[in-house]
C-alpha cells in the first residue's frame, strides 16, 4: 500500500541482466580492472548484487574477484 502511493503510475523498472552470464564468463579473472572497477563505487566500495543486477553465483566471485586485486594491489582499498 504504501509502495504503490509512493511509486508513479505506469512506471515498471525492468529486470537488470548479469554482465558476466551475458558474456558466458566461467571465472571472473582479478586482473580485469575495468570490469571490476564497474561493480565498485568511486571510494572502491563493492556495489550489492540490487545495484548491479548480477547473479548470486557472479556476485560471489566478483567479491572474491575484487579481494584478490586489492590484495596484489591492482585495486585500493579506499580512495580518497
Amino acid at each position: 500500500m504504501e509502495r504503490e502511493r509512493n511509486s508513479r503510475p505506469g512506471k515498471r523498472g525492468r529486470k537488470k541482466v548479469c554482465m558476466f552470464c551475458v558474456d558466458r564468463a566461467e571465472k571472473i579473472d582479478y586482473k580485469d580492472i575495468a570490469k571490476l572497477r564497474k561493480c565498485m563505487t568511486e571510494r572502491s566500495k563493492i556495489l550489492p548484487r540490487r545495484v548491479t543486477g548480477t547473479c548470486a553465483y557472479h556476485q560471489r566471485e566478483l567479491t572474491s574477484a575484487i579481494k584478490r586485486a586489492r590484495h596484489v594491489a591492482l585495486i585500493p582499498y579506499v580512495s580518497d
